[in-house]
């Protein structure tokens, strides 16, 4: 069971979400691409995800 799922168990949040041993990995410079950005669509929703020039990852919507 993943840590986000704690909520459902014992009815209280973990205070940040920890990787699991079987959570799928991805590296960020196949999910990126050369371009560095790759749009990631959810629940209908379109959300960017992109790399800084600093190599920070950014999420916006």
């Amino acid at each position: 069971m993943a840590s986000s799922d704690t909520f459902l168990t014992t009815g209280k949040r973990s205070p940040t979400p920890q990787p699991q041993a079987e959570d799928r990995r991805v590296s960020s410079k196949t999910l990126l691409g050369a371009e560095g950005r790759v749009i990631i669509e959810h629940d209908g929703q379109q959300y960017l995800l992109r790399q800084t020039h600093a190599g920070k990852l950014i999420l916006t919507k």
